[in-house]
């Protein structure tokens, strides 16, 4: 153990820096629309690093991050992902499900995959691997996968970049094309990169504060 170190700041500062951050995070939009202007790689390793600084079970750190930019690589994972998002659209989605996607006007063409500049393919590692080939318990995988995603969304944002939660089920070719190891699944798939000029976002509401805090 060792002491830790804080750096101290003022109500005021406090206060100034939670609103800023708010209103910057309220821009935050998921885009399907990407330029295709490179990001440098430094950019994308910083980000992921920030992912890295999440809290995990046990401190196992049970994630992998992959970063897609080969565009052999990118065309092979969009076109299985419109594969299966196809038989999704086409004969997995209910009634309901299709209703409720509507006000975003998706369909199972995914040209993102190839657009954004950058594939980042989040794997979370069931287990982890002893230098003797045994197996090392991992806990709380799937919280502690999830808190670093949002990092990483937010780490994205905060940079003036844009992405997309994008979730093709199932996922298990990416695990094919990326040839990862058994103990990792995918967990999720972000595009990242600068919007597209005509991109377009629709318009849907936040809940209120009212709705989504219960004070005590």
């Amino acid at each position: 153990m060792k002491k830790y170190h804080h750096s101290f700041q003022n109500v005021d500062q406090i206060a100034s820096k939670a609103t800023s951050l708010l209103k910057t995070s309220q821009k935050r939009r998921s885009v399907r629309d990407f330029s295709t202007e490179p990001v440098d790689q430094q950019i994308i390793e910083n980000l992921i690093l920030t992912a890295a600084t999440a809290p995990s079970g046990a401190n196992m750190q049970p994630w992998t991050f992959c970063s897609v930019s080969d565009p052999e690589i990118k065309q092979k994972i969009r076109e299985a992902a419109e594969k299966e998002e196809k038989e999704s659209y086409q004969n997995r989605m209910n009634e309901e499900w299709l209703k409720d996607l509507e006000p975003f006007e998706t369909n199972w063409q995914k040209p993102f995959l190839e657009d954004a500049p950058w594939l980042i393919i989040v794997f979370k590692q069931s287990y982890g691997q002893k230098s003797d080939g045994g197996k090392k318990q991992h806990y709380y995988v799937n919280e502690s996968v999830g808190i670093a995603c949002g990092l990483l969304i937010n780490a994205i944002h905060q940079c003036g970049l844009v992405t997309l939660t994008h979730t093709p089920s199932p996922m298990n070719f990416l695990s094919q094309v990326l040839n990862r190891s058994s103990n990792e699944k995918p967990f999720l798939l972000l595009p990242v990169g600068y919007p597209a000029e005509n991109a377009m976002v629709p318009e849907i509401p936040k809940k209120t504060k009212d709705e989504l805090i219960v004070w005590y």
